[in-house]
């Protein structure tokens, strides 16, 4: 009993000679903690400002405690004349609204940086399906695929790829122009049309100078490219062929049905272009593509507007098929032009163009067209029509792959590029000089001097020129005597 008595007074004796509390003392760097239990023998509840450092008063401002935290009323108040830094207070209301105003700050600069990424990423996304859809960019890659037929078939045996990539690249750069000059011309006969109502310019999500000024500049720019990396021959067909898809068969599609055929013209031209800018030249052999491309385009185009009849009049297009109330006339021009492209594998076999297997697969190729052409002339429903078309899609890619598959060696293009050169025909004239002046051992002192100067052997035999292994040898002309 006296010693819980004693304990009392000796708790009370210590706890008063220890001055007022802190938490009554505002200019104290103490802080109180919570009161120990009457057990465990009371500790000094003071720390000095000097032992937490600097970090102490920047503690408040970081807003890390929670309101219910005891240290976070006094752990950031220094005490007078220790660790205080001059023209500053920490923990003042002055210092807190900085500071949340630095992080403030720095969350608006990050979310506006978020938003301008996310603004510029759906821009890209918009006008890039826009320029996608102007262009025609699965017609414009169909040809193109025409266009690198035709250059591989006027290269020789080695096919440059640098100059194959840059007439490809002009090529697709060339048709988009055209199609998105198509599409300006013919904006307000697009918004009639179900199949066409979605395009960029009807649906509003570009604008007709938008899509003007980008038809122009690409136009250029897939010219100029043609013009220096390919010749101004292929460049002057690119160019020919925008004028008169843009200029001349757009407009004719709202005033005669001629402009199915004009359109077939066009669709030739690019197989053209291709062969001039592999070989710099227009020969009879570069004419079976173009002739294939365009009888190929009257049955497809012929069962196209058959079967969108009810759209091309709301249109306004004046296609073949409007005259034509029984489909008849229609159907015979689709039989007769798939007719036209019978020989054009005797053609391409006569010319040097391709081994004698492209004419029997040729020709099964263009009867099963034509049987297809043939039944829509006995029955003209829509179901028949719509299989002549898809045997038509069917026909170009399988043709076009069999030409390249057999093709041989463009002669002419290889004769063009092993003409002698100058050093040759210096070395030539003094051979023939020595020979004349009894000289008979100056073949060899040639030989023998200059190593260049040498007999033209033939080729190997045994094997074509890498990367075409599959390709038949050159065939070796010796020079006449």
């Amino acid at each position: 009993m006296w010693r819980g008595t004693a304990a009392r007074s000796l708790s009370s004796r210590l706890l008063s000679s220890r001055g007022p509390s802190p938490s009554s003392n505002p200019s104290s760097v103490a802080f109180s903690l919570p009161c120990p239990p009457p057990w465990i023998p009371p500790c000094s509840t003071s720390f000095d400002h000097g032992f937490l450092g600097r970090g102490a008063e920047l503690l408040p401002a970081s807003r890390i405690h929670s309101p219910a935290d005891p240290w976070k009323l006094w752990l950031g108040r220094p005490a007078e004349g220790v660790g205080e830094a001059p023209g500053f207070s920490a923990g003042s209301p002055a210092e807190a609204a900085a500071a949340a105003a630095v992080l403030g700050s720095g969350g608006t600069a990050w979310s506006s940086i978020s938003q301008k990424a996310r603004d510029a990423s759906d821009a890209l996304h918009h006008y890039g399906r826009c320029y996608w859809e102007l262009s025609k960019a699965r017609l414009s890659m169909l040809v193109v695929a025409t266009s690198g037929a035709g250059y591989v078939l006027g290269s020789g045996n080695v096919i440059d790829f640098d100059g194959l990539c840059c007439t490809c690249t002009g090529t697709m750069m060339v048709a988009a122009s055209a199609n998105s000059l198509n599409q300006v011309f013919e904006v307000q006969n697009d918004a009639k049309m179900k199949r066409t109502r979605q395009r960029p310019l009807p649906s509003g999500r570009l604008t007709v100078p938008h899509a003007a000024i980008w038809a122009s500049s690409i136009g250029i720019a897939g010219t100029t490219l043609l013009a220096s990396k390919a010749n101004y021959l292929a460049a002057g067909l690119a160019a020919s062929n925008l004028v008169l898809y843009a200029f001349l068969y757009t407009p004719l599609k709202q005033i005669h049905p001629v402009n199915t055929w004009v359109g077939a013209v066009v669709g030739a031209i690019p197989p053209l272009l291709g062969w001039t800018a592999a070989s710099g030249d227009i020969s009879l052999n570069a004419m079976i593509l173009p002739a294939a491309l365009y009888f190929w385009q009257l049955p497809h185009f012929m069962a196209l507007a058959y079967l969108c009849r009810s759209d091309y009049i709301a249109g306004g297009f004046r296609m073949f098929s409007f005259a034509d109330a029984s489909g008849r006339r229609t159907a015979l021009v689709s039989f007769r032009n798939c007719l036209y492209l019978l020989p054009l594998g005797i053609l391409a076999y006569d010319c040097g163009l391709t081994s004698k297997w492209f004419t029997l697969e040729s020709s099964l190729l263009t009867l099963s067209m034509s049987i297809a052409a043939l039944l829509f002339v006995r029955e003209r429903t829509a179901k028949n029509a719509r299989r002549m078309f898809h045997a038509s899609l069917l026909y170009l890619p399988v043709f076009m792959s069999g030409l390249l598959l057999h093709r041989l060696p463009n002669e002419q293009h290889e004769h063009t590029t092993t003409e002698p050169s100058m050093v040759d025909e210096v070395f030539s004239e003094s051979q023939v000089d020595g020979d004349e002046n009894g000289n008979s051992d100056s073949s060899w002192n040639c030989q023998t001097k200059f190593p260049t100067c040498v007999e033209a052997r033939p080729p190997v035999a045994y094997a074509s020129i890498a990367p075409f292994p599959f390709l038949p040898a050159p065939l070796y002309i010796s020079p006449d005597p």
